[in-house]
């Protein structure tokens, strides 16, 4: 079996299924009775909005993203669903080299703060909020990281206007009938907008549409606006659903002791054209089909009509390594050096695929 010895990045996001169902936990025994129920006991998450003292409605609760898939591979690059050109060439150059290296200079490589859409789309990462008429609090954690904390204030004071720039920004939101906007200033160039590398520069500004439509559901939605890396405005959607009798266990992360031996790839280059030589569709022995598209210097690996969008960095004519996880792709090649399929080797599980005709 092929596998890499390259060390890559942090190691959570190889265990990203085993964390999800660890990132929140329960108190021994404990159901919280302010939850409406249904006569079997199973929790009513079409049962009405709650309401605070003011009649706005209450976010409090702990949240996770409704699915998974092309939904949770806005954490590893926001602009999956974007042309090139959508991007500025200075921040493409950025993104391209970190992708290309592993990230190995990457913020989540050394335990320091990740982005805001890797902090709302990752499936094992758990948002506990709490909110008074005046702020609310909002608590990620639970994915091997550490524990983020923001500060939302809605008791009526403008942004900052000269601030200390920070990872996570200064917000402010306001009421838009019973949809709270979030709007975010005050970012530091020093974090990534995504896991993949998309550069955060000081003139970031992100604004965000909460929506409670039920007990258990929330619409929301990130808009990220900042000339020096995007052309024009870039709009997500990551809706979340309620995680009941439940709450966030603390999680620390370690990993910065490792940062040194990270050694970001061995330099292999493919060009374009030998990059396109690998496009095309393929098909599980299963009869589930990936489409491989070639990218910036790397290939787009998707999984299904809704996959992510997952990038897989080239180490050989024959070799490439999954940017996220670690697993590796191993391209086979007929006596004329046409692709003709691949294995995946990783975890256990090795899975071929042959090329469609």
């Amino acid at each position: 079996m092929l596998r890499t010895r390259l060390i890559l990045t942090i190691v959570e996001l190889t265990v990203v299924a085993e964390l999800a169902a660890l990132a929140a936990g329960q108190w021994p025994n404990y159901l919280s009775p302010a939850i409406p129920r249904l006569p079997d006991g199973t929790v009513n998450l079409t049962a009405p909005t709650p309401r605070m003292s003011d009649g706005r409605p209450s976010f409090s609760g702990t949240w996770h993203i409704d699915g998974s898939g092309h939904v949770n591979g806005f954490a590893w690059n926001v602009a999956q669903d974007l042309e090139p050109d959508a991007i500025q060439p200075s921040a493409r150059s950025v993104f391209r080299e970190r992708l290309l290296n592993f990230g190995k200079d990457g913020p989540m490589a050394r335990c320091l703060p990740r982005g805001l859409a890797p902090l709302n789309a990752f499936g094992a990462v758990f948002q506990r909020i709490v909110q008074t008429p005046d702020v609310m609090m909002i608590v990620h954690g639970g994915d091997g990281g550490n524990d983020a904390l923001r500060t939302i204030f809605t008791d009526g004071r403008a942004l900052p206007k000269d601030p200390n720039p920070t990872w996570l920004g200064y917000s402010i939101g306001h009421w838009e009938s019973d949809t709270l906007v979030v709007t975010t200033t005050g970012f530091n160039d020093r974090g990534w907008l995504d896991f993949y590398g998309h550069p955060q520069t000081e003139s970031l500004r992100v604004t965000e549409r909460f929506r409670r439509r039920d007990f258990g559901h929330m619409e929301y939605a990130i808009t990220f606006e900042d000339p020096a890396v995007f052309k024009k405005p870039l709009s997500l959607r990551m809706d979340k659903v309620l995680t009941p009798d439940a709450d966030l266990m603390e999680t620390v992360c370690e990993n910065e002791k490792d940062a040194g031996h990270l050694v970001g790839g061995n330099g292999f280059v493919l060009n374009a054209a030998e990059l396109s030589k690998y496009a095309g569709t393929y098909e599980f022995v299963s009869g589930r089909q990936v489409t491989v598209t070639a990218g910036d210097g790397f290939l787009i690996f998707q999984e299904g009509a809704n996959g992510a969008k997952r990038a897989i960095v080239p180490q050989s004519a024959t070799h490439f390594v999954f940017r996220d996880g670690g697993d590796d792709v191993e391209f086979m090649k007929d006596s004329r050096g046409a692709v003709t399929g691949f294995t995946v080797h990783g975890r256990g599980n090795d899975r071929a695929e042959r090329r469609s005709p």
